[in-house]
């Protein structure tokens, strides 16, 4: 087992890291900007050290600087989280050339899997479900506009490499294509540092239904269930939920069979997702493979009890699973709020500042995933979530309820939140009865009133 592992990210995944290491045995190495010197994961971490200013172009992204630290701190491993470098196959390669174990597949899986244009081919090739739409990246406009004619209006532009919906432009015909294209590849090249992109048939109303797979380095594969990430903004994920309350148990067999084979297909090692979209009629299509632990994996640890983290390090120091499919029970219901430091009245602005006063919900059936606290400033130069809401119940109902009450106790003062967006959402009484499609959001914005938010009533 590793003796210390450094954990080149920030927030609440890198807390998460370390309360996970601590139960295992294991030292952690925080690292940090500027901005973040009073962050929780720097004080709890068992040592930290400081890699460049605020800007993440500049810290957490500059990848030699990570290796150096690690190097100085003579750690065994470096767990990535999400974002930032998580899906960097290059800085996965600087780890292995520089013996650091990095905790995640392979570098050539991830750039196998993180070119979506590729992913797409793999899994075609294993016979799974995959969305109409180019073979390849399409670098010339006029031979993307004929895909597009060929498969048929509207079509989803998206970029082959990255995700959180950088780089997507969906496009309802020929005459505002052009645009969208061009719109498309400047995010990307932005973004991603790579503006190729390709072109699929867009499905309309669809559920996005992920599901988590595990594999060790002794070649064993397993799924720990889905989960429904149809409630977004803008192709961000902002509540998710486990189990699907769409899927039909035949519907979650054979789905689940087909993320165990595209993962196979890819030689998969270690914690991964692989998503879906699920149209009105049960119909399901591979959209593209997150190789890394993803935002939400909470929802699942507490329906299947296992701990993702833990695995993901004992995976990453040669332990096999130590159990099988037929051991994987959902037993219960779990929902997650991303909690942002956004105004929901002000189109999600972002709301950086101090917090002058934290409370946050306790209780049966709650847990939160967060790194701030009463007086801590939030930087405005990173992603603007803060924390993750988590409710289960032996039911659904119970969950929702449960979220309810939680997001009634939860105090934030000094800075807008969407703590009463989610509120609303969750007591909104299409959203109880019969869950979200992708396009849920978009309808449940349109009309609302200036200053609908600050109504605590919903």
């Amino acid at each position: 087992m590793f003796e210390k592992i450094l954990i080149a990210n920030r927030g609440e995944i890198a807390l998460r890291i370390i309360r996970a290491c601590k139960e295992l045995g294991i030292k952690t190495v925080a690292v940090y900007s500027e901005a973040d010197e009073q962050s929780l994961h720097v004080q709890l971490a068992d040592g930290a050290i400081c890699i460049g200013p605020a800007k993440s172009s500049e810290s957490y992204l500059k990848s030699d600087r990570i290796i150096s630290a690690a190097e100085i701190a003579d750690v065994d491993a470096i767990h990535p989280g999400y974002g930032f470098l998580a899906e960097r196959a290059d800085f996965a390669e600087q780890c292995e050339s520089c013996n650091i174990n990095f905790i995640g597949p392979p570098s050539d899986v991830i750039r196998k899997m993180g070119d979506k244009s590729i992913a797409r081919d793999t899994i075609r090739k294993s016979r799974i479900p995959v969305i109409p739409g180019s073979e390849g990246t399409l670098d010339s406009k006029a031979e993307a506009l004929k895909v597009a004619q060929q498969i048929g209006f509207p079509v989803i532009i998206k970029a082959v490499a990255g995700g959180g919906g950088k780089g997507m432009r969906l496009a309802h015909n020929a005459m505002t294509f052009s645009k969208e294209f061009d719109t498309a590849q400047l995010e990307a090249e932005k973004a991603f540092d790579n503006g190729s992109v390709y072109v699929e048939k867009y499905i309309s109303n669809p559920r996005h239904i992920e599901f988590q797979i595990i594999a060790d380095k002794q070649g064993k594969t397993l799924h720990l269930g889905e989960r429904d990430c149809s409630v977004q903004r803008r192709y961000q994920k902002l509540i998710e939920e486990a189990p699907s309350p769409f899927l039909t148990p035949d519907l979650r067999k054979k789905m689940g069979r087909y993320a165990i084979r595209a993962a196979e297909a890819c030689n998969y090692v270690n914690a991964g997702t692989i998503e879906f979209l699920v149209d009105k009629d049960g119909n399901y299509f591979f959209i593209e493979m997150n190789t890394r632990i993803q935002v939400e994996h909470g929802i699942t640890e507490e329906v299947t009890g296992i701990d993702l983290i833990k695995e993901q390090i004992l995976i990453a120091a040669g332990e096999p699973l130590a159990f099988d499919q037929r051991d994987i029970k959902i037993h219960r219901h779990a929902i997650e709020s991303r909690i942002c430091a956004e105004d929901p009245d002000r189109n999600f602005a972002p709301s950086p500042g101090e917090i002058t006063l934290y409370y946050q919900p306790g209780g049966h059936g709650v847990r939160v995933d967060t790194h701030i606290y009463g007086g801590y400033y939030i930087p405005p130069d990173y992603d603007s979530m803060i924390g993750k809401l988590i409710t289960t119940g032996r039911t659904r109902d119970l969950a929702l309820d449960r979220m309810h009450r939680a997001l009634s106790e939860y105090i934030i003062r000094g800075i807008k939140t969407t703590i009463p967006f989610s509120m609303a959402v969750v007591n909104d009484p299409v959203f109880r009865r019969v869950g979200a499609t992708t396009n849920f959001i978009d309808e449940f914005l349109n009309g609302k009133p200036k200053d609908f938010f600050n109504n605590k009533t919903h």
